[in-house]
């Protein structure tokens, strides 16, 4: 049973679509065709229902998808294991990060691991802190570098790298902009821009009012940090965002909360690192009082 095949019939099972499957493994849709009709072949059962445009997993399929999601995996820790055999850093290394920490955090760090290894390749996905935690688990990630969950799963081994102070923040122009002090009652009487509720950020707020019973007005809500900052910079209210954030467009409001997040490494606690992986997490380390 051929590791090319496995691929090739998670990936549509993962896609639902033989044309998108063969775009993420940069084959031509008859190569991947061919590789799951060989699969079947060799099974001796259809693995996919095609209905017009409509891939669907049969009953074998379904049943056999978590093993070959096993398989490959397996696979996957093999060749991490024989590189890790070797002295150098060398090799892909898949990791994720959200888009904020990587344009406020990672620089410094990527700038450094790139001229300390540059036989290592990087194969970075931008995403939310909560999805990097889950590819992780999964296994689709080596490692994250995001915002730490407040309560992460047994699987996931967390190494705190900044500790985010987030401040609550209104344009200049803004009704509460110049006040001396604003009550949490005064805050909640006015419109907020937030991160999305499933959001480790959001959370933080959420526990933190959860004894005051009061309702915010979220007027609107996005998980990128960035975009909350220019809702805000364009006066559709208040949001909490990292001090970092901070600049002429917008002020900080003198709110009686002190709130901060955690920023950090995540891993899979069974999982074998490579060796670009665990250089990585020491550039991490040796970078994060710089930045």
């Amino acid at each position: 049973m051929e590791i090319h095949a496995l691929t090739a019939f998670v990936e549509v099972a993962r896609t639902g679509s033989f044309s998108v499957a063969a775009e993420h493994l940069f084959l031509t849709q008859p190569a991947v065709s061919k590789r799951v009709a060989a699969l079947e072949s060799e099974l001796g059962t259809p693995l996919f229902d095609r209905i017009g445009r409509k891939v669907t997993l049969t009953e074998a399929g379904n049943a056999l998808l978590p093993q070959a999601s096993r398989l490959l995996q397996e696979a996957a820790e093999m060749k991490r294991l024989a590189a890790s055999l070797t002295a150098g850093v060398s090799g892909t290394l898949n990791m994720g990060t959200s888009h904020h920490i990587g344009l406020h955090r990672l620089p410094p760090v990527l700038r450094a691991f790139t001229r300390a290894y540059p036989e290592a390749q990087l194969d970075i996905d931008f995403m939310d802190s909560e999805a990097a935690c889950r590819a992780v688990e999964a296994g689709d990630l080596e490692l994250a570098v995001v915002t730490l969950p407040n309560q992460p799963s047994d699987a996931l081994g967390i190494t705190p790298l900044w500790q985010d102070r987030l401040v609550f923040m209104v344009h200049r122009d803004h009704p509460l902009a110049g006040e001396t002090q604003v009550t949490l009652q005064t805050l909640a009487a006015h419109r907020a821009v937030l991160p999305g509720p499933s959001t480790y950020t959001r959370g933080i707020l959420t526990r933190a009012l959860a004894g005051a019973g009061l309702k915010l007005q979220v007027a609107m809500s996005t998980n990128y940090l960035e975009t909350l900052k220019m809702l805000v910079a364009t006066g559709l209210g208040w949001s909490l965002l990292p001090a970092t954030m901070l600049d002429e467009g917008v002020t900080e409001l003198p709110v009686p909360l002190q709130l901060s997040r955690q920023l950090g490494i995540v891993i899979h606690r069974k999982r074998t690192l490579s060796n670009a992986a665990r250089a990585m997490v020491e550039t991490c380390i040796s970078q994060a009082g710089k930045c």
